[in-house]
């Protein structure tokens, strides 16, 4: 075990972290916010637009997150659409997650009781009242178990970044072996790396769940 090699490789991978982060909260944020989008389209009641996000739906959770990259990636440019690394890798993940994120919204949502909406309504609340008093603060809760695992899945899923050539911590874990032929003791620190980031995100996402479920317990 070479400990001085992995010390002086720390840098490099640890900017790779870095990059593996920023992509991670983008396809977050960016993921949940076109499934909140999906979610509303599909209570929309108007069955030219749910037809559509359920047929988008069905096809992404029945392809692998690798063959979507592949077609944003090289399919894209040959009708014209050039995406540079990047762009195409969070696209992909926001487009492969997005789904699964709003499968979780829509459960939630579903799982409120009707009689707390109307109760609600009768005391005199206003729509927009109802869902940010009554619906949004049990309906997070009730989301942020499953949310979790799919989060911890997207910060894994980054990885794949890497056959296109974006600069995140599984590229520079491969620039490092090729330059120093040290492939067990690199992806040892990488897997501790990754280790560590996902468990501070899975311990993160558990106290949030606690303190977000608070009203259980009054």
């Amino acid at each position: 075990m070479d400990w001085q090699l992995m010390f002086d490789n720390l840098p490099l991978l640890l900017e790779g972290l870095e990059r593996t982060i920023a992509i991670s909260i983008a396809g977050v944020v960016l993921g949940a916010a076109v499934a909140a989008i999906l979610v509303a389209l599909q209570r929309s009641g108007r069955r030219w637009l749910i037809v559509p996000v359920r047929v988008y739906t069905e096809v992404v959770l029945g392809m692998p997150n690798l063959v979507l990259l592949y077609i944003v990636f090289y399919v894209l440019p040959g009708v014209g659409l050039l995406i540079e690394p990047l762009a195409a890798g969070l696209i992909t993940l926001i487009l492969y997650y997005s789904p699964y994120f709003a499968e979780v919204m829509r459960g939630a949502l579903a799982a409120i009781p009707a009689g707390q909406i109307e109760a609600g309504r009768a005391v005199g609340m206003s729509r927009p009242a109802v869902m940010w008093r009554i619906i949004l603060p049990q309906a997070f809760g009730l989301m942020l178990p499953p949310m979790t695992n799919l989060i911890i899945g997207l910060i894994k899923d980054s990885s794949i970044l890497s056959v296109i050539s974006v600069v995140e911590l599984a590229f520079q874990t491969k620039q490092v072996i090729a330059r120093t032929y040290a492939p067990f003791e690199v992806y040892l620190l990488v897997a501790i790396i990754y280790w560590v980031l996902i468990s501070t995100v899975a311990v993160g996402l558990r106290r949030a769940e606690r303190w977000v479920t608070l009203y259980r317990r009054a």
